[in-house]
């Protein structure tokens, strides 16, 4: 591969320069810091275009690349430590957990390319959903309702619903029991 013919003016950053740059300044400052508590986290990330339900807990040294391709569901968790990659959009559901050290990543390049080129598929993380710690979420994969991605599991393929997945490549090892959680 020639790294010195890679070039990403086709990728759309979704924003303008001067309000990305923002972004990057709020984020270490407030969002990405030991600063506790969750509300101005949730805040900053409205301001930023991220949809944010309620009752959301966002934990310290969460990192975000860009909050307006982030939608989180009602009473979901994020831990501390976790990196949102979303160079494409990410959807986590309601009542969804995403614990510490996690790694959730939409882009990477194409090996066969000559130029490396640059490929960002969005992610899905569905209702229920589990991702545990240390555990990464690779592009265009979508977390099925109520699945679990045990720690240290890398997810290159789709998890199937109610389901605990384990390993890399993350393969399943056993159904996990469903449970009604209060709409």
């Amino acid at each position: 591969m020639r790294l010195d013919l890679f070039e990403s003016s086709a990728f759309d950053r979704g924003r303008p320069f001067l309000v990305e740059a923002l972004w990057f300044l709020v984020q270490a400052i407030l969002v990405s810091s030991w600063i506790p508590g969750s509300w101005h986290r949730k805040t900053l990330l409205r301001l930023f275009g991220a949809a944010i339900g309620v009752g959301v807990v966002i934990k310290p040294l969460v990192r975000i690349k860009f909050p307006w391709r982030l939608a989180v569901g009602d009473h979901s968790w994020i831990g501390e430590n976790v990196w949102i990659d979303n160079l494409a959009r990410i959807d986590i559901g309601s009542h969804s957990c995403i614990s510490q050290g996690a790694y959730i990543c939409t882009g990477s390049h194409d090996w066969n390319s000559e130029t490396f080129e640059l490929i960002s598929k969005p992610i899905k993380i569905c209702d229920k959903a589990w991702i545990c710690a240390n555990a990464i979420v690779g592009p265009g994969v979508t977390v099925g309702e109520g699945a679990v991605l045990a720690m240290g599991s890398v997810a290159t393929h789709d998890l199937e619903p109610w389901h605990i997945c384990q390993g890399n490549p993350a393969l399943q090892v056993r159904k996990r029991s469903r449970y009604e959680i209060g709409s």
